[in-house]
């Protein structure tokens, strides 16, 4: 058990550079710096495949910096920023996206960022890329979408290879410990070959989004990886609103009341609930019903002194095996309203 206490303010300084006076207003020095990659280059990648890459962008600078544009030099690329406008040290990405549908072998192309504050200037970044004609994937990658934690999921791609007759796949390499994956040969008529690449979702995986990517090994001998992005997010299946309750300013003695509200999936029954220190600041009914929405009462009865409460509260839910927490705070002030 412990008491949380929050009685000073940290105070963080940093140093960041500007573009200056001396850089001439067309320099691209300056915003080169905010990029973490100068270039890209995809490798040999198979027809089909949904290949993709994020740059990110860093403002190191004092003053806010605007993307104005981002566009291409080759049709069988584009480009996207998540965001145009970034405050000091925000950081954002360049979403890059190859064409491999409708291009094949040696593709060569720039990203072209145009930005227009503090000052102009125009970054390029050169990006490069083999795309195979005798290998090709459907779907391009494996997309899990949303999937409930705890729920798990699998995702199915074909592998189809026109060349030779005893070309073979081997495995599947650069897996995250949250992915399995099973390779199966399904067909083998003349110099066409199809696999089966089946790949798992592990039921433990963590909340949240994941982007990874994998290497199908063939055995080829110039080229014998094939890159597979997976990507997906594990979302939960209970949501807590708010999941910081703020009370605000209080006098000591004070007491007051807030709904926090637990939303499931399908019906659940809350079993306890449960205070991290020992304040006894803070007050909750636990409801008995079973049902998908539950509103529970959260009261604080503010202690003597001043000073700002902070406390985490753990809901255990029945047939859950991790539970779920929400926070709640309050400042105590004498004399406030």
């Amino acid at each position: 058990m412990k008491r949380q206490l929050v009685g000073m303010v940290a105070i963080v300084a940093f140093l960041i550079f500007t573009p200056g006076v001396q850089a001439a207003s067309q320099s691209t020095e300056w915003a080169l710096k905010m990029f973490e990659e100068k270039s890209h280059n995809f490798g040999v990648v198979a027809r089909g495949s949904d290949v993709r890459h994020r740059i990110k962008v860093t403002n190191i600078y004092k003053e806010t910096v605007h993307i104005a544009d981002v566009k291409t030099s080759c049709g069988c690329t584009a480009a996207k920023p998540s965001k145009y406008t970034l405050k000091s040290l925000e950081s954002a990405y360049i979403e890059i996206v190859m064409n491999t549908v409708k291009f094949t072998r040696k593709k060569e192309s720039s990203v072209i960022i145009t930005f227009d504050a503090p000052q102009r200037a125009e970054v390029r970044i050169p990006i490069a890329a083999y795309i195979r004609t005798d290998v090709v994937l459907d779907p391009g990658s494996v997309n899990f979408g949303s999937v409930d934690k705890g729920a798990g999921a699998e995702r199915t791609i074909s592998v189809s290879y026109a060349g030779r007759s005893d070309w073979h796949l081997r495995g599947v390499e650069n897996l995250p410990e949250y992915l399995k994956a099973e390779v199966a040969e399904n067909s083998r008529t003349g110099n066409s070959v199809r696999y089966t690449l089946k790949v798992t979702l592990d039921k433990k995986a963590v909340i949240g989004p994941f982007r990874s990517q994998i290497n199908i090994i063939t055995d080829d001998t110039s080229n014998p990886r094939i890159p597979l992005l997976v990507e997906g997010e594990v979302v939960s299946d209970i949501i807590i609103n708010p999941s910081v309750v703020s009370f605000g300013m209080l006098k000591p003695g004070q007491e007051k009341t807030k709904s926090v509200v637990i939303r499931g999936k399908r019906p659940f029954k809350i079993s306890k609930v449960e205070c991290e220190t020992d304040l006894h600041a803070f007050k909750v009914r636990i409801p008995e019903e079973t049902k998908i929405v539950h509103v529970i009462p959260l009261t604080i009865s503010t202690p003597d002194g001043e000073g700002t409460l902070v406390e985490t509260f753990t809901v255990t839910i029945d047939g859950r095996d991790e539970p779920v927490t929400f926070k709640a705070f309050c400042k105590v002030v004498a004399g406030s309203k």
